[in-house]
């Protein structure tokens, strides 16, 4: 248990988490485990930002109307396109 202290204090939190979702992974068998698994991760990181936007709009830094001129927006990646090959 101490060696696993000693190595899991050197690394970063990115880190620790790759090696505990390798650690969870090791364990998926069949496609209904992965499904959960993915579920899982999903449920998870779309509850972070149902967090991080709740407090932004009790922030006030978004309303409504910031939500509209969202929904409003048309962005487009702007495509290089390749010159003529010769």
């Amino acid at each position: 248990m101490r060696r696993e202290t000693q190595i899991t204090s050197s690394m970063s939190y990115t880190q620790m988490a790759q090696l505990d979702v390798l650690h969870l992974v090791k364990g998926i068998n069949n496609e209904a485990d992965y499904i959960s698994f993915r579920d899982m991760l999903a449920h998870y990181f779309a509850e972070k930002a149902q967090t991080a936007i709740d407090a932004m709009w009790d922030n006030g830094k978004i309303n409504e109307q910031v939500v509209e001129q969202w929904g409003n927006e048309r962005m487009r990646t702007p495509y290089r396109y390749a010159v003529h090959r010769s």
